[in-house]
This record gives C-alpha cells, sequence and structure tokens, in this order.
C-alpha cells in the first residue's frame, strides 16, 4: 500500500498541535495555582494581624478598666507601663490637654514574631456623637516589631480596629 504524499508529516502536525494544547492548559493551570497560593498567603497574614490588633486593643482595655492606666485625672508626668503577653513595656503619655489625655504603646506579641501599636484617647468629659470618655484604636502587624523599623521597604500587613465607651 502506497502512501500519498500530502498525508506525509499529518501525524507530526496533530502531535505538535495536541502538544502545544496540553501545554497551555498546564501554563494556565500553574498560573492559576500561584495566583491562589498568593491570595491564600496574604490572607493569614491579614489574619496575623488581625488578631494582634484585637490582642492588643483587649490588653488595653483590661488595662484601663481594671487598673485605671489611662485615667485622665491620673496623669502625674511618671512612667506607666503595661503587661500584655508576658511582656512590660513603658507606655508613652503626652501630657493632658484641655480635654485629653493621649498614650500609646508599641507591644511585641507572640514571642516577638507580631506587632501591634495601641493609642488611647482619654477624654476629661463625655464626647459626642456618642458620649464616650475612652477611644481606644489598635494598629496589628504581621512582622515582628524591629521590621517595622528598617527601612528596607519591606511589604507587611496592618489590621487596625477600634472602640470607644
Amino acid at each position: 500500500m502506497a502512501i500519498n504524499n500530502t498525508q506525509r508529516g499529518f501525524t507530526l502536525l496533530i502531535s505538535v498541535i495536541f502538544m502545544s494544547v496540553m501545554l497551555s492548559f498546564g501554563l494556565a493551570l500553574s498560573s492559576i495555582g500561584y495566583k491562589q497560593q498568593i491570595l491564600a498567603s496574604s490572607a493569614l497574614a491579614s489574619q496575623y494581624a488581625f488578631y494582634a490588633a484585637d490582642t492588643a486593643l483587649e490588653c488595653a482595655l483590661y488595662a484601663d478598666q481594671q487598673q485605671d492606666l489611662f485615667a485622665y485625672g491620673k496623669y502625674d508626668g511618671n512612667p506607666k507601663s503595661i503587661t500584655c503577653d508576658g511582656e512590660t513595656v513603658t507606655v508613652v503619655q503626652a501630657p493632658p490637654s484641655v480635654s485629653a489625655l493621649i498614650s500609646t504603646v508599641r507591644l511585641s506579641l507572640d514571642s516577638d514574631t507580631h506587632c501591634a501599636d495601641i493609642t488611647v484617647y482619654k477624654y476629661s468629659a463625655p464626647q459626642p456623637p456618642n458620649n464616650a470618655t475612652a477611644y481606644l484604636f489598635s494598629i496589628g502587624y504581621d512582622v515582628p516589631c524591629n521590621r517595622l523599623l528598617t527601612p528596607d521597604n519591606e511589604r507587611f500587613v496592618s489590621r487596625g480596629i477600634s472602640t470607644h465607651y
């Protein structure tokens, strides 16, 4: 049986087209997998940052409500400290203005794997619109505190939460 000259290389052409299609599918699937991995890791970093902010906020709430650490009327200029996650740090307090005492704290959490900043505004009188005398704001980071200070333009995730009462 003689093979027609017009049919020579047809099998090779079909196999090259098939391999090209399979390569395209493989590249598309690997691209989707890579993007899913990036999304999952950023969601995890966001969760760590939120939990760090929540932990710091809870520590500040405890220090304010149980120890009266941020009381507007008790400012005496002496350094105060807060203990959270087994670490004791100094609270930086600005002298009270006419209406508010502002305190800031940076906490290292989870054996120095995460960091959080807390700012507490304690007012001398209830503030409108919600008649709150305290406003607490916490920012959590998914990196240790020492990495926030480096000028390497390193990326990190931060999440903030606040409360007032």
